[in-house]
């Protein structure tokens, strides 16, 4: 099974959890063990090492990412519209699907919440703990985001998962990396990147479970509810393709066509071989050779804008990803019966744009960031599994929007330089 690619593991996982869910349901026992407490036991313990390597693993993303670009000869007048193009995009990308999300309500069936048939938490007592714990703030309340954004001790943060304390540390400790002299500085580049490399390798085994941690996750929810726990996956992946479409075929070419004075259409057409191997590959780095010889040869852009600016946004520039985490975050938000203020749906925006910039580019990145956010606003982690079951086709998509966005961001930051293309608007 090893020899198999991720995703077809993952989907004979969802096939065999389906069947022995619904062979054995909740009694089914072998040698006086419950079937169901093993799948639990496999799921939560797939769950587990993701939680495990979080900290470490955001804290060293983002302080090499940021030390990074801290570096660059280019963080002037280039650097500094292609920060802006990336933050710009990535939140219209968030609150395009925080529309979407809210409109569809995915963790809603037939008017009740969905955390029954998903095999959520039901209990009363704890779901009024959760309510009392996620609900109830006002708009006021919104300076808590902030405040929380600084700790007061860095270790408890990290140790009690406050992620935004965190994440705001580590844009500050990698932005002022760069200030120090530089034998020090390199001295610490050198250690958060083997950090980085480590956690990568030690994410990508982690990952490897994948199958066996969606097989206990998806076997568990079948035993307890049947399949009616597809129902609402079903339209929670409609929806999160729905509000890509929407971002990658109308917010997008808004943007070329408004700032960027170019054809979308065209341009599109130069750019659909590498979005479709971009969907293939569900790798934003793997994609960059590509990416970067069409936008140079095909759309015209110059090389000095092509090799700062994609690159850069292989790296920080996740729309796809950053839009899947909001809506995954309502979608349990909604599953639960939670009707989350303006408040929770800034943090979730905020937290979201955040995350993508700090955990892009990993494997399984989707899967940290939500955790993230989901303890960022209180919610439990129990029903981060059950996306994994239609997270592989998810990653193919937003993979193909995150190379879309930055290949956008490419040609707009062009033609503001006084570049001319292949592609743009005749006089």
């Amino acid at each position: 099974m090893t020899k198999l690619a991720l995703h077809w593991q993952i989907l004979i996982a969802i096939i065999a959890a389906a069947i022995m869910g619904s062979l054995t349901g909740i009694d089914g026992q072998v040698l006086g063990v419950s079937f169901y407490s093993m799948y639990d036991f496999i799921g939560t313990l797939f769950l587990n090492a993701l939680k495990m390597i979080i900290v470490p693993l955001i804290m060293a993303s983002i302080i090499t990412g940021i030390s990074g670009l801290g570096q660059s000869d280019n963080l002037g007048r280039l650097g500094g519209k292609t920060i802006l193009f990336y933050a710009t995009s990535s939140l219209f990308a968030i609150l395009v699907g925080l529309a979407i999300v809210n409109i569809t309500t995915p963790g809603i069936v037939d008017g009740q919440p969905a955390n029954e048939q998903l095999n959520l938490t039901t209990d009363d007592e704890a779901m009024e703990s959760l309510r009392s714990k996620v609900e109830g703030r006002s708009a006021s309340d919104i300076t808590e985001v902030f405040l929380r954004m600084v700790p007061v001790n860095i270790v408890s943060a990290a140790a009690n998962g406050q992620m935004l304390g965190l994440i705001f540390f580590s844009l500050l400790f990698g932005f002022f990396m760069t200030r120090i002299r530089s034998e020090s500085s390199q001295i610490l580049r050198t250690f958060w990147q083997g950090v980085f490399d480590t956690m990568m390798l030690i994410t990508m085994w982690v990952m490897k479970f994948a199958p066996y941690g969606v097989f206990g996750l998806v076997a568990k929810t079948v035993a307890a509810t049947g399949f009616a726990a597809f129902k609402p996956l079903l339209v929670f992946f409609l929806t999160v393709v729905a509000a890509l479409a929407i971002h990658a075929f109308i917010t997008l070419p808004i943007l070329l066509k408004t700032i960027g004075r170019v054809q979308p259409v065209k341009f599109i057409g130069f750019m659909s071989p590498v979005m479709l191997t971009a969907f293939s590959t569900a790798s934003s780095s793997a994609t960059l050779p590509l990416t970067l010889e069409t936008v140079e040869k095909e759309v015209g852009v110059s090389n000095h804008t092509t090799s700062f600016v994609l690159p850069l946004g292989a790296t920080i520039n996740m729309d796809g990803t950053a839009l899947y985490e909001c809506v995954a975050a309502m979608f349990i938000a909604q599953a639960y019966g939670l009707d989350l203020t303006i408040v929770q749906q800034f943090t979730i925006v905020l937290v979201a744009l955040l995350t993508s910039i700090g955990v892009a580019g990993i494997p399984a990145a989707s899967l940290v960031a939500i955790t993230v956010i989901l303890g960022v606003i209180g919610l439990p982690l129990e029903g981060l599994g059950l996306l994994l079951v239609t997270d592989r086709v998810l990653d193919m998509m937003r993979t193909a929007v995150n190379v879309y966005s930055d290949s956008c961001g490419a040609v707009i930051i062009a033609r503001t330089e006084g570049e001319s293309t292949n592609v743009d608007q005749a006089a």
